[in-house]
Order: structure tokens, then C-alpha cells, then sequence
């Protein structure tokens, strides 16, 4: 009996034991994968590099000298309502800047006011030091919020007066019903032409946790995004919107143990009219969705979940062309100053 006993309370031990083995094991299985070890890490430590202008093609090996930061983009008829400002004399500067509005905004329009310097004889922001012999006030006719209305255009003809009774200008105001009709038929034109292309990398075993993502993508020329859980690949130019986006959850970015969170996805992005068409962004965009993929063991899905088919990349590049040919032709192609503020 007592053996029986014996036997049945060591039996009892060796299945708990395997109970704790077995949990054990799958406990390792589904822990999110880690960064590898500081020895491992790339040089200089992703910490503090926020965004940068300038970045080599992940994929391809090239490099670029840094261009000079493109300057602000000035005001013109094709997308802003402009009413030109009369001077009796020529202004300063700093007369300018002092009269300037506190809000650069109409509703939800940017609002701005240009000189023309008198020494380079060119449109350009106010600038302290600079004289003008003309000045001019703009507000965008449309953007991602919809078209100037008539709302907006009465807080755009208010703003320019009161800025015109500061330094002694006469505006000559666009007419409103003109202006509003053209904003609709932009903001007509742009919703029918906006696209913003989505790919997603979905794990198909282990989870990922942040550290193991961030330094991943880091080998495929990703940088550190201004924000927790966003990490962008640079365009050439410096000052230009990222080329590709790649996003995840910000919470789990910023938990208090990221090594302990787990990540089953990530998002890559690309604003299609935000940059130009020669950077081939959807080319980068699909190399390094697949390099990723392969990288991390997963899969490249649409935003719903259905895996993507290299015919239907195919379709989706297709008609990517033909987005871009339509923009141009209508002198806002892809990339260009127009085009970012009007999809902005």
C-alpha cells in the first residue's frame, strides 16, 4: 500500500513538473523578440535623432549630398486667393512684421502676407533689415479640411484690412463668390486625387517588442519619428516630408517596460502627393515592407488584414502612374511645394 502510495506521489511530481516545463517553454515561445544585445547595436544610438533631412535609399546603397533646405513656398493664384496691397511708400521690415496678424490661419486655412523686396525684386516672407514696394495677402483656397467658404473668406478680408490700416496699404480684395467657387472645384479636384497608401507587416509566430522593431527597421534606413512609436525614412532634401512612414502602437511605445510589450503589427505609410515622384516611394516602399517581413518573420497585408499578391502590387503601381501623370498635368504634381500645401 505504502508503495502504491509512493508511487502515485512521484507520478504526482513528475507531471507538475512537466506542467512547469511546459509553461515554461511556451511562456519563451510568446515572449515578443528583444533587440539584440548593446555590443550588437548599430553605431550611434538611435536616441535623440528625430526625423533628419537626409537619408541613403535603404535598399540600394546610394548616398546624397544634403541640398540646401527649400525655402518657403510663395503664394500663387492657382491654389491661394491673393489681393494685392498698394503702398504709398515703400515699407520696412520690421513695419511689416509688427502689423502682422497673431493667427496665420482663416478657419482652418493658412493665412499669409508676402513683400516684394525692393532690392532683389522678389515675392518673400517679411524680413526684418528688408525693404518692400509692394506687399500682397493670400489665403489658401482649399486643403484636407475642404474648400474655403464664405465664412473663411469674410475672416480673410477682415484680417488683410486691419492689417492695411496698420501700414497705410489699399488691398484690392479678390471677388468672394469668384474665390469660393474656384476653392470648390480645387477641393473637388483634390479629394478625387488623394491618396494615402497603407501596407502592413503582420507577425505570423512571435510577437515583436518595441527595441526589437526600432532597431530592425533602423537596418533598412528607418530613423527615429517625432513621436513615440513612428520612425519615418527621410527624403533626399532636406526640410521635405518623410518618404515612407512606418507607425505602432504609442502606448506600447512609451509603457514603462517596453521589453515586456508585445506587438503583433506595424504600419507603413506613404502620403502619395507629399513626395516626389522620383524618389520611387512605392517601389521603397514595397522593398522594405518585404525586407521587413522577412526580417521579423512576417507577412505583408492591405490594412484589412488580406494578404497582397505581387499582381495586385503590380495594379496598385499601375495606377499609381497615372495619379501622377493627372497631378502634373494639372501643375500640382507630387512632391511639389503646391501640392504638399494643397494635401496638407
Amino acid at each position: 500500500m505504502m508503495s502504491l502510495q509512493l508511487g502515485l506521489l512521484v507520478l504526482g511530481v513528475l507531471v507538475l513538473l512537466a506542467m512547469a516545463a511546459y509553461y515554461a517553454w511556451l511562456a519563451r515561445k510568446n515572449k515578443p523578440r528583444q533587440a539584440e544585445p548593446v555590443a550588437s547595436r548599430l553605431p550611434e544610438s538611435l536616441e535623440g535623432r528625430i526625423e533628419p533631412h537626409l537619408s541613403d535609399h535603404p535598399l540600394d546603397g546610394d548616398t546624397f549630398a544634403a541640398p540646401a533646405p527649400e525655402k518657403k513656398p510663395a503664394l500663387d493664384l492657382l491654389i491661394d486667393a491673393v489681393a494685392p496691397i498698394a503702398l504709398e511708400a515703400p515699407v520696412s521690415g520690421e513695419a511689416v512684421l509688427s502689423a502682422l496678424p497673431l493667427t496665420r490661419r482663416v478657419g482652418s486655412k493658412p493665412f499669409a502676407i508676402e513683400g516684394l523686396n525692393a532690392l532683389s525684386q522678389r515675392w518673400e516672407p517679411p524680413m526684418a533689415g528688408q525693404t518692400y514696394v509692394q506687399l500682397q495677402a493670400g489665403v489658401q483656397l482649399a486643403n484636407r479640411s475642404g474648400p474655403l467658404n464664405d465664412i473663411e473668406f469674410s475672416e480673410f478680408v477682415m484680417k488683410t484690412q486691419d492689417f492695411c490700416d496698420a501700414i497705410n496699404g489699399t488691398p484690392d480684395l479678390p471677388v468672394m463668390r469668384n474665390e469660393v467657387n474656384r476653392a470648390r472645384e480645387l477641393d473637388q479636384f483634390a479629394s478625387g486625387h488623394d491618396a494615402q497608401l497603407v501596407l502592413v507587416v503582420q507577425a505570423r509566430r512571435a510577437a515583436w517588442s518595441p527595441s526589437y522593431i526600432q532597431q530592425t527597421a533602423a537596418k533598412f534606413g528607418f530613423v527615429m519619428g517625432s513621436i513615440a512609436g513612428r520612425m519615418v525614412i527621410p527624403a533626399r532634401t532636406s526640410g521635405l516630408p518623410p518618404v515612407v512612414s512606418l507607425n505602432f502602437d504609442t502606448l506600447t511605445a512609451l509603457a514603462d517596460d517596453p521589453t515586456q510589450s508585445a506587438l503583433r503589427q506595424i504600419t507603413l505609410g506613404l502620403d502619395v502627393a507629399q513626395v516626389d515622384r522620383t524618389e520611387n516611394p512605392f517601389e521603397r516602399m514595397r522593398e522594405v515592407a518585404d525586407a521587413l517581413a522577412q526580417e521579423m518573420d512576417g507577412m505583408v497585408t492591405d490594412d484589412q488584414g488580406a494578404a497582397l499578391s505581387s499582381e495586385g502590387m503590380a495594379v496598385i503601381a499601375s495606377e499609381l502612374e497615372q495619379l501622377y501623370d493627372m497631378l502634373a498635368q494639372r501643375e500640382l504634381a507630387a512632391g511639389s511645394p503646391l501640392a504638399r500645401r494643397l494635401f496638407s
